[in-house]
């Protein structure tokens, strides 16, 4: 196997651990058995933990800016693209039950272990801020779309923790209605700059 498929697939099994069981909580022989290597041709490729970090942070980064590319490319409005964002609660509903939110997770984790790459992995935040601004100037929002933009992240993540923390299945599908039913209005020019209830 070439040292380059080696590296991705480290960074990969380290990205499903720290999603799964938390940074600080996983180890070196955790993602070494996860690849199936040994501790010595593990550390060929990343020698520190924060290395991994590093490249998990990357990855999760590429990977984001991908699948907002793909909406881009996919969804023809505005209220569509954002409409892909809060749809992510469904699509992933499994896994957020389980475990939470990706991105909220490492970031909370990071930010209690006050940990050099906090900053770097609130970048998944940003990205997806901007992103969702842009789409709600686009909806003729401009004066508030950053706001806005607020607004959803706000809610998916309250609603990513609360379904990990009290696993009811049709809290995530009702909240997932009330934000398609707020952005519906949001679209149609009818709601103010307010959260949805």
């Amino acid at each position: 196997m070439a040292a380059t498929d080696t590296r991705r697939q480290i960074v990969e099994a380290a990205d499903r651990r720290f999603y799964e069981q938390g940074f600080e909580a996983t180890s070196f022989a955790d993602i070494a058995a996860d690849v199936g290597l040994s501790r010595g041709n593990f550390y060929y490729h990343f020698k520190a933990k924060d290395e991994i970090l590093d490249a998990v942070i990357a990855l999760r980064l590429d990977n984001t800016k991908a699948m907002l590319e793909g909406w881009e490319a996919e969804a023809a409005t505005p209220r569509e693209r954002i409409g892909r964002f809060v749809h992510i609660l469904i699509a992933n509903q499994t896994t957020i039950m389980a475990f939470g939110c990706p991105v909220g997770t490492l970031s909370n984790e990071l930010a209690k272990l006050d940990h050099v790459a906090r900053r770097d992995a609130a970048e998944l935040f940003i990205l997806f801020r901007r992103w969702l601004a842009r789409q709600f100037a686009e909806l003729g929002r401009t004066a508030d779309a950053d706001e806005l933009a607020m607004h959803v992240l706000m809610h998916s993540q309250g609603v990513a923790t609360l379904a990990a923390a009290l696993g009811e299945e049709d809290f995530v599908r009702r909240e997932v209605e009330a934000m398609d039913a707020w952005l519906d209005a949001i679209a149609a020019g009818t709601e103010p700059a307010s959260s949805p209830d």
